[in-house]
């Protein structure tokens, strides 16, 4: 008996549920219709970026890193918005962090023994929307993305980082069209 799980399908979302009137899509919509959520918009910014590279991977869950672009740089995702799916008093102010973390290996099913900062390049998403009425979750043009390689982030080791230390070390956000090229340049300067 083998538990190496195979490749999960593509699904096309109108997959029939056995023993339920419902299909995938149904799935879908219950727990991920609102994409200002934190961890759908979470979701949300890691396809906007495997998107930008080319990737068309599915998404792995248990990954040390969240894309990976067709020439094989490991990129990490957090995303931030100043709107949140529930009232506030204030707009939120966005914040990340990045750890080490010990990488998990889908092959052996075992883990890393030291935590490390897997990716090559860290790409900060900003969802930039600061009014209700104005926030389109789809409008690729409301993101901001700040793109730092993996030795720039080391530095901040586990620091909270905000938008004034993102400029600091990353430069001004480019928008989606200049994403990839970001990327690319980030992941030049990646350990190999």
């Amino acid at each position: 008996m083998s538990l190496e799980p195979p490749l999960a399908p593509a699904l096309a979302g109108d997959e029939p549920f056995d023993g339920l009137d419902a299909r995938v899509l149904d799935f879908w919509r219950f727990p991920m219709s609102d994409l200002r959520t934190n961890n759908v918009r979470g979701y949300l910014a890691e396809f906007l970026v495997a998107r930008a590279v080319g990737s068309s991977d599915m998404r792995v869950e248990w990954a040390p890193w969240d894309v990976t672009s067709p020439d094989g740089t490991r990129i990490e995702v957090k995303s931030a918005g100043y709107l949140q799916a529930w009232t506030q008093k204030k707009l939120s102010v966005p914040a990340f962090q990045v750890t080490p973390a010990y990488a998990w290996d889908a092959i052996t099913g075992t883990s890393s023994t030291e935590q490390n900062f897997n990716a090559d390049v860290y790409v900060f998403c900003l969802q930039t929307a600061t009014a209700h009425d104005e926030y389109d979750p789809l409008q690729v043009s409301q993101w901001r993305f700040y793109v730092a390689s993996q030795l720039a982030i080391a530095t901040l080791e586990g620091s909270r980082i905000g938008v004034v230390t993102l400029q600091r070390i990353c430069g001004d956000p480019v928008t989606y069209p200049a994403l990839s090229a970001a990327i690319a340049a980030a992941a030049e300067s990646a350990p190999s």
